[in-house]
Order: C-alpha cells, then structure tokens, then sequence
C-alpha cells in the first residue's frame, strides 16, 4: 500500500513540474505601404486663372469684438475669393481623385497646424492625410471656437482660450471639403481636404500649384474653390516628366 502511495506521488509531482509550452502570439503583419520609386517619379504643375472682372471683396464688420478689431491695423475684408490684378486664384484645393486606387500609403507623424490669429483661421485652406495629426493653435488674446463641421468623419467642436494648450485631432477618413466655422466670430471660416495619399496642394497668391513625387500613370486632377465649385482634367505623367494642369474659372461677365 505504502509503495502505491509513494509512486503515486512521483507520478503526480512529475506532472506538475513538467513545464507547459508557451502558445506564440500572433504578431500582426506590418501593413505594406506603397513606395515611389524616384527614378521614375513625375510630377503636375499649372496655374488657376479667373477670367472676368475682378471679384469685390466684401468688408468684415469685426465690432462684435473689440480685440478682434485691434488685431487689424486697416479694415479687414473676407477671403472667400481672393484674385490679383493678374487673374491668379489662390487658396484652391487641387488633389488626385482618381488613378491611386489599390495604393496604401504611409500615414505622416507631423502634424499639420491651424492656427486662430488675427480672428481669422491661418491657413484658410489646408490639406492632411487620413490619421494625420491635426494641430489647433490660439495665437490670440480672445478665445475661440474650432468647429468642422464633418460629413464623413466624426464632427466636433471645442473652445480654445488664449494661451491654452495646442489640442489635436485627427479626420480617419476621406473627405472633400470639411467646413471650418468659429461659434463665437461668425466671419471666421476655413476648409480641410482630408485624402488617403499625399497627392495635393493649395494654390499660391500666384495661383500656381505642384503636385511632387507622383508614378507614371494617368490620373484625374480635381479642383475645389469654395465660391466657385470644383473641375477637373484627366492628365498621364510620364517618367521622370512634369506635366500641366492648368484650370481657368470664368466670372459673370
């Protein structure tokens, strides 16, 4: 009896001491991002042109505020449609729309910055990659209010003081355009392009753009204009070649 005890017992402590195999962890494969090759990168440039008489520009009644009215040396006048004396359209959104399809790319850690200053948004116009930073900042001594007012993605609003810390955000998805309003200085107005690649630009005071680092392909060139609307061209990027896109809106006569 006693020596069926004892085997029982070697029996039982082997088997808990018998160490268990560890189960492995499935580690998720690194997502696989689309890399241009630069020895064969293109790229688009153009200019944006109204054809027309020269929009006027409306003048901001800023009393409301009385901070806001000190930020400003002059009066200050809406930028909704701003044209030079040469017919140059600056703050234009122009963007790839289609010829990217099955292409991931890598999403940038920089964040892209808006700042409230001078009771305007700075810039009025900017662009940023899906899951990309998004940087509020108040440069001002009044405090604000950042209000996209999204579609596609999540909409939100959030007041930012003078002085108060940079608060960032991100938009997960594509979207054109996103308006940007302050609740408290209802002058105060901008637009985000949201797209899943880094194929976009704004138009300069020149109304020149270039779109950089692009594969050879044909692609669809879109253009957005808060007043004016949106066209587009269908432009092949050649190997190692810069191609033209240029865009002409035309005003009431």
């Amino acid at each position: 009896m006693k020596k069926n005890l004892c085997l029982l017992f070697i029996v039982m402590f082997a088997g808990c001491s018998k160490k268990s195999t560890p189960v492995p962890v499935a580690v998720p494969a690194a997502p696989s991002y689309f890399k241009v090759d630069a020895a064969t990168a293109g790229s688009i440039s153009g200019k944006v042109k109204f054809a027309g008489p020269r929009p006027h520009l409306q003048l901001i009644n800023m009393e409301e505020d009385p901070a806001c009215v000190m930020a400003h040396a002059g009066k200050a006048y809406e930028e909704s449609l701003v044209v030079d004396v040469h017919g140059a359209l600056g703050n234009a959104f122009v963007y790839i729309s289609k010829g990217l399809e099955g292409k991931k790319f890598e999403t940038p850690t920089t964040p892209v910055v808006i700042d409230q200053r001078g009771c305007w948004f700075r810039p009025r116009l900017l662009g940023l990659q899906t899951g990309q930073p998004f940087k509020v900042v108040n440069s001002d001594p009044v405090t604000h209010n950042i209000h996209p007012m999204a579609m596609v993605n999540r909409e939100w609003n959030h007041s930012q003081g003078p002085g108060d810390d940079p608060m960032t955000r991100r938009f997960i998805k594509s979207e054109i355009m996103i308006p940007v309003k302050c609740n408290i200085h209802s002058w105060m107005h901008a637009y985000i392009g949201v797209l899943d690649h880094p194929y976009f630009a704004v138009t300069k005071d020149d109304g020149s753009f270039e779109i950089k680092n692009l594969p050879p392909g044909t692609y669809t060139v879109s253009i957005w204009q808060e007043k004016l609307g949106t066209q587009e061209q269908q432009i092949t990027v050649a190997s190692q070649t810069n191609a033209t896109a240029n865009f002409t809106y035309k005003g009431k006569s």
